[in-house]
C-alpha cells in the first residue's frame, strides 16, 4: 500500500474525488469535442483533447495510488508524457487551420469555453487540498485542471474578441498554440517532482 506519509489516511476520499475527476472530464470531453469539429475551432479541439487527456490520467491515477511510492513516481515520470500528447495534437490541428483561416462562430466558443471552465474549476477545487498527496501523481492532475481553467478563460476571450473586436481565426489559433505551451510546461514540472520522488524513494 502507499508508503508516503499521510496518504493512507487520505487515499479513500482522495480516490473518490479522482474517479469523480476524471468522469467529469471524460462527460465535457464529448460535448467540447462536438462543438470544435462544428465550428472549426484550434482552441476548443486543444481543450477536448486535453479534457481525454485529463480523464486517462486521473484513471490511471486512480489505479497507481495503491502502489508503492517507487513505482508512483515512474508512473508520474510517464504522465509527464502524457500531459505533451493534446499539445502535440494541436500543433497539426493548428497548422491546419494556418493554411485555411476562417474564424470560428464566437457564440459557440464562447460559450463551450464557459462550460469547460465550470468544470475545470470544480475539478481544481476538488483536488486542491489534495495536491501535495502521492507528490507528482495528484499534482499532475492539480496542474491539469488549474491550467485548464486558465485555458478556458482565454478560450472565452477568444471568443468574445472575434465576436466583437477583430473577425478572424488568429485569436482561436493564438489561444490554441498557447494551450500546447501550458501543457508542455505541466509536463515539465510532473516530470521534475517524478524524478525526485524516485530519487528518495530509491
Amino acid at each position: 500500500m502507499s508508503e508516503d506519509l499521510g496518504l493512507g489516511v487520505a487515499y479513500p476520499a482522495l480516490r473518490r474525488i479522482v474517479i469523480a475527476v476524471a468522469l467529469l472530464n471524460l462527460a465535457y470531453f464529448g460535448i467540447e469535442f462536438a462543438v470544435a469539429l462544428s465550428i472549426g475551432s484550434v482552441s476548443l479541439f486543444a481543450d477536448s483533447v486535453d479534457f481525454l487527456e485529463d480523464a486517462s490520467v486521473n484513471l490511471l491515477i486512480v489505479v497507481a495510488l495503491a502502489w508503492t511510492a517507487k513505482c508512483r513516481a515512474r508512473v508520474g515520470m510517464a504522465l509527464a508524457g502524457i500531459l505533451l500528447v493534446p499539445g502535440l495534437a494541436t500543433l497539426w490541428t493548428a497548422w491546419d487551420k494556418f493554411n485555411v483561416p476562417v474564424a470560428p462562430d464566437p457564440g459557440p466558443l464562447s460559450l463551450a469555453g464557459l462550460g469547460a471552465l465550470a468544470v475545470n474549476l470544480t475539478c481544481a477545487f476538488m483536488l486542491a487540498r489534495y495536491r501535495q498527496h502521492s507528490g507528482s501523481l495528484t499534482k499532475a492532475a492539480f496542474l491539469s485542471a488549474r491550467n485548464d481553467a486558465l485555458a478556458n478563460v482565454a478560450i472565452v476571450a477568444a471568443g468574445l474578441v472575434t465576436a466583437f473586436l477583430w473577425r478572424s481565426a488568429w485569436p482561436d489559433l493564438i489561444v490554441g498554440l498557447a494551450i500546447a505551451l501550458m501543457n508542455a510546461d505541466a509536463a515539465r514540472e510532473v516530470w521534475r517532482a517524478a524524478r525526485e520522488e524516485h530519487r528518495a524513494a530509491a
